[in-house]
């Protein structure tokens, strides 16, 4: 296909495309003229990838081309390379030294470890949880334990195995599995968040909402 095809089938604008190509997050076409190039399905699903990146994720250039780098990388296990795009869709929360977070995430492996979790050391969720936990306490949250994750653990261990399932149809190639988990990872988080907040107001109104309000 032609550029102007392509911009058809991804929904990115001709000027975003070019500017993808010269910064090497998309791969050139396959020339066929001096001023000309074709373009595949490789090259669109790549485009939408970039696209649920940046407009969803919100991610800055430098981040989604760590990301891509990892997809790309032939010699990396498919599981690692999740890891990779994992710690780099996850949000900076700083806090590393921070005593209070440091006694929270003691607490937070231990609770990993009760789940029977098996995550690596260093995964970016064992912060934020952390985090989160501090954060809880120093606003006065009454009993901020981790035992508080639990449910929210439960819910997103069904979430996830499901989410991993889907990610790997069969006869997927190992770049469209990675495209479909790193999509998956942004956008139904979005879909989470946003469905969590619909459930909270439809909550709210029934048991806040007077019966006289209209």
């Amino acid at each position: 296909m032609r550029i102007s095809e392509l911009r058809k089938a991804s929904g990115v604008p001709i000027p975003t495309i070019k500017f993808y190509l010269r910064e090497g997050l998309l791969p050139q076409g396959r020339l066929v003229a001096p001023n000309q190039a074709e373009y595949d399905q490789d090259h669109v699903r790549r485009l939408r990838l970039i696209r649920a990146l940046v407009e969803v994720g919100g991610l800055p250039l430098a981040t989604v081309r760590e990301v891509l780098e990892a997809v790309d990388d032939p010699e990396l296990p498919i599981h690692e390379a999740l890891g990779t795009a994992h710690r780099a869709l996850g949000p900076d929360l700083g806090q590393e030294d921070d005593p209070e977070v440091g006694e929270a995430r003691a607490e937070v492996d231990r609770f990993l470890q009760g789940l029977g979790w098996e995550v690596s050391p260093d995964s970016p969720g064992r912060h934020e949880l952390a985090v989160a936990l501090g954060t809880l306490r120093r606003l006065g949250w009454p009993n901020a334990d981790v035992r508080l994750f639990t449910r929210y653990a439960r819910a997103a261990d069904r979430l996830a195995a499901a989410e991993v399932q889907r990610t790997t149809p069969a006869g997927a190639t190992r770049a469209e599995t990675m495209e479909r988990a790193v999509i998956g990872t942004v956008v139904f988080e979005a879909v989470l968040s946003a469905l969590r907040r619909l459930a909270q107001e439809r909550h709210s109104a029934a048991r806040f909402r007077s019966s006289t309000e209209p």
